[in-house]
């Protein structure tokens, strides 16, 4: 990556540089014929200086172009639009000797839109979750009582105690920095994935913001949201062409059971009135939950102390061009204490189909904030680095970033 960056970097200025030759030529600074001064529009002397003065500007555009990319401006390809499209009204006015200058300014142009398109798309994701967090209210989170936790039946009451959030605040808001793979097929290559999600739970929701390196050079943006009781799945090809644009019925049902089963990382959720609880044997439980104008529930599976180790549900999934419901599990591993609760840090999602188990999506938690009012809006639109870590690879609890301004 840093390989491309730096090529673009050199086609960027190199071909400002060259733009400086229609400025000397136009204002006789040398006798080198630089270019001719045919043009496709007669013009006089005083004309001709002019046009010299756009060459220059050109020039510098591109060049600034060069700076605020390499400084990491977001909104760098506004002056290489600009710097694009006065260099080629030039080449047109000296085609003959400045046509070949066209394919650079298309392959500018073309790596330009691209960056458009993906600010817009992570700037659309951040008004979202602005949105999302506005609606969690700013009211002092009340503190998770024995007396609460103990209204639960029993393998919930163990499974919350032992997460440790008795004297604790209630989550409202949880922000959760992940990596992860991704497959599309049973068989199919893994994809890294790198995402950013922010949960509110007063009035229940998520966002899910995820960028997929689906192969060199190339990389999907997605967005997965659940929010005021429906769904929608974005999928964007370069932040640009769209893949997936899904909403409705099945789509409402399977953000909420993903909500329900994704609970297990900020767990006094589990207390919230639109989630009932009925426990089934001695280490599983089902939680039923019923919002707008969806119910859905699912089965948690714990360990004889108390940790969350699976969830599964019957979720709607879209298989060879339309949806029904198949079983949809989470296997969930390797729990530590982050921020004072006890969470399972690495998932693995499968679909249970008669042909056999398909597990498309392994994720490990590398960061977690809870009722962090100060940090609401944090994600990025960096590339992937090719040597992205597999959520499968142990982590140790030094290896997590780990911020509660709530306290422990």
């Amino acid at each position: 990556m840093a390989t491309l960056r730096f090529l673009f970097v050199c086609i960027l200025g190199l071909h400002g540089l060259i733009h400086l030759m229609g400025f000397v030529r136009a204002w006789f600074l040398t006798k080198m014929d630089l270019i001719t001064a045919t043009t496709t529009i007669p013009r006089s002397t005083t004309e001709t200086k002019a046009v010299g003065l756009l060459w220059l500007l050109t020039s510098l555009l591109f060049l600034a172009a060069v700076g605020v990319f390499l400084a990491g401006m977001a909104r760098w390809w506004l002056v290489a639009f600009g710097a694009v499209f006065v260099s080629q009204l030039l080449i047109l006015l000296y085609w003959q000797d400045a046509k070949a200058g066209t394919l650079a300014n298309l392959l500018i142009l073309a790596i330009s839109l691209l960056a458009y398109a993906d600010w817009n798309f992570t700037a659309n994701v951040k008004a979202e979750i602005h949105n999302l967090m506005a609606e969690a209210g700013d009211e002092k989170p009340s503190v998770i009582t024995a007396r609460q936790v103990a209204e639960m039946p029993s393998i919930v009451q163990k499974w919350l105690t032992h997460a440790q959030v008795i004297g604790k605040e209630r989550i409202q808001t949880a922000h959760l920095t992940q990596q992860g793979q991704m497959r599309t097929k049973v068989n199919g290559g893994w994809m890294p994935v790198e995402a950013q999600q922010y949960f509110t739970t007063n009035q229940p929701g998520f966002i899910w913001h995820a960028r997929i390196k689906a192969a060199p050079l190339v990389y999907l943006a997605g967005r997965d949201k659940y929010e005021q009781g429906h769904g929608h799945m974005l999928i964007k090809a370069m932040s640009f062409w769209p893949i997936a644009n899904t909403s409705g019925n099945e789509i409402d049902q399977g953000t909420m059971l993903r909500y329900l089963g994704e609970m297990v990382w900020f767990p006094t959720a589990a207390l919230s009135p639109y989630i009932h609880w009925e426990q089934l044997g001695a280490t599983t439980a089902r939680a039923t939950m019923s919002y707008g104008k969806t119910i859905a529930s699912g089965v948690f599976t714990f360990t004889p102390d108390g940790d969350v180790i699976r969830y599964v549900a019957q979720r709607y999934g879209e298989f060879e061009g339309t949806y029904r419901q198949e079983t949809w599990s989470i296997t969930l591993s390797n729990h530590q204490a982050l921020a004072g609760i006890r969470i399972p840090v690495q998932a693995a999602v499968t679909w249970q189909l008669k042909t056999g188990d398909f597990t498309w999506y392994t994720v490990t938690i590398t960061e977690i904030n809870y009722n962090d009012r100060s940090d609401r809006v944090r994600i990025t639109a960096r590339p992937i680095p090719a040597s992205q870590p597999m959520a499968s690879a142990p982590l140790n609890e030094q290896s997590l970033q780990v911020r509660n301004p709530a306290g422990s």
